[in-house]
C-alpha cells in the first residue's frame, strides 16, 4: 500500500505505518503514531496549524509548534525570536512544503501567516540576515566555543572544598565509601523524614572477584572474530579480544567492536589498547558470560530491536559483580 508500512507489533498485531523522510525504525514510526494521532481530545482551533522550524545558523529544529492562522507576520518573527533568539528586523522567513521545498516568502509583515495557506508539516525557514548573531558559526550550538573555567592541579589541592579531600574525609571514616553509598544514604534520609517508620532497603551486596581465572571456561568458547550480541542491551558487534585487562578486574573479559558508537572506549582500558576500534566509542570489554556469540549480522536502517531490549552496565565492573 503507497504511503503504508506493515508493522507486527509485539502482540502480534498488525498495525499499518505511515511511511516518514527521516525515521526507518519501525518501533520508532509506531511509537510516534500513537502520540501524535488525533484522539479528538486535544484542544485544538480550526485555525491551529502544527508547523516545523528551521533556522540558517541552527543545527537544531523545532518540531510541529502549534501556530494560529491569524496571527501576522510581524507577531510571528516575534514569537520564533524567544526560540530561536533572531530578532524580527534579522529574521526573513520562507515557508517550506513537508518535503522541505519554498512555498512562499513571508516577506509581507502585515498579512496573516493564513494567507500564506501553510499546512500541518510544513516548515518556516528562518534566515537570519543579522551579520552579528550571536548563532552565527554554531555559537548557540557548539559547546565547544564556550570558554571553560580551568584551574590548575596546584590551586585545585589548595582549596578546602575540593572533592578528593572530601573523599579522603569520607574514606577515612568509613573505608567503604563510595558515592553510590552516599547518594543511597542521603536518599534513606529524605525517605525517612517524610515517613518516619520508613525501613531502608539492605545495600546491594557486592561480591569481591580474586580469581584470576575468573569465567577462564567461558572465555575459551569466544574466539576473535566471531560476531557477537550483548545479553543486556541487544548490542551487536565483532570480538576483537579475549583474555585478561589490567586495572579493570581479575578474570577474563572479551573485547568487542559495536557496529554503532555505543561503547565505553576505542579498544583502551586503563591507558593500555587490547584491540583496534575505529574513533568514538565502538569499543567496550564485556564479561563473557554477558554475551552470546554466533549469527548477528549488523542491523539495517528498517531493523527492529527486540522487545526486551534495555541499557544496562556490564562493562569494566572494576573488580567486582553484583550478586
Amino acid at each position: 500500500m503507497d504511503g503504508k508500512i506493515r508493522h507486527v507489533a509485539a502482540d502480534g498485531s498488525v498495525v499499518m505505518l505511515d511511511k516518514h523522510g527521516t525515521i526507518n525504525n519501525r518501533a520508532t514510526l509506531a511509537l510516534r503514531q500513537w502520540t501524535t494521532m488525533d484522539s479528538g481530545g486535544q484542544n485544538r482551533g480550526d485555525s491551529t496549524v502544527l508547523l516545523h522550524v528551521s533556522h540558517s545558523n541552527l543545527a537544531r529544529h523545532f518540531h510541529e509548534l502549534r501556530l494560529d492562522m491569524h496571527i501576522t507576520v510581524d507577531n510571528l518573527k516575534d514569537k520564533l525570536r524567544t526560540h530561536t533568539g533572531t530578532g524580527s528586523a534579522h529574521a526573513y522567513l520562507t515557508l517550506l512544503d513537508d518535503g522541505g521545498q519554498p512555498i512562499a516568502d513571508l516577506d509581507d509583515e502585515s498579512k496573516m501567516l493564513g494567507y500564506y495557506s501553510p499546512y500541518d508539516g510544513c516548515t518556516i525557514h528562518i534566515t537570519d540576515l543579522d551579520p552579528y548573531s550571536l548563532a552565527a558559526n554554531g555559537g548557540l550550538d557548539d559547546v565547544s566555543l564556550v570558554e571553560k573555567y580551568e584551574i590548575s592541579e596546584e590551586n585545585y589541592m589548595k582549596r578546602d572544598d575540593n572533592f578528593r579531600k572530601f573523599k579522603e574525609m569520607k574514606q577515612k571514616a568509613d573505608p567503604q565509601w563510595s558515592i553510590s553509598k552516599e547518594m543511597r544514604t542521603r536518599e534513606h534520609a529524605r525517605q525517612k523524614k517524610l515517613d518516619p517508620n520508613y525501613v531502608p532497603p539492605p545495600d546491594p551486596v557486592k561480591i569481591i572477584i580474586d580469581d584470576p581465572d575468573h569465567q577462564k571456561a567461558e572465555a575459551e568458547l569466544v574466539a576473535v572474530g566471531m560476531r557477537c550480541q550483548v545479553k543486556i542491551g541487544k548490542r551487536r558487534g565483532e570480538v576483537k579480544y579475549v583474555g585478561r585487562v589490567e586495572g579493570v578486574g581479575k578474570g577474563f573479559w572479551i573485547g568487542v567492536q559495536y557496529d554503532e558508537p555505543v561503547g565505553r572506549n576505542n579498544g583502551t582500558a586503563r591507558g593500555k589498547r587490547y584491540f583496534e576500534c575505529p574513533k568514538g566509542n565502538y569499543g567496550a570489554f564485556v564479561r563473557p558470560v554477558s554475551l552470546a556469540v554466533g549469527d548477528f549480522p549488523e542491523r539495517g536502517l528498517d531493523s527492529e530491536p527486540s522487545s526486551d531490549e534495555e541499557e544496562g552496565e556490564e562493562e569494566e565492573d572494576d573488580g567486582y559483580e553484583g550478586e
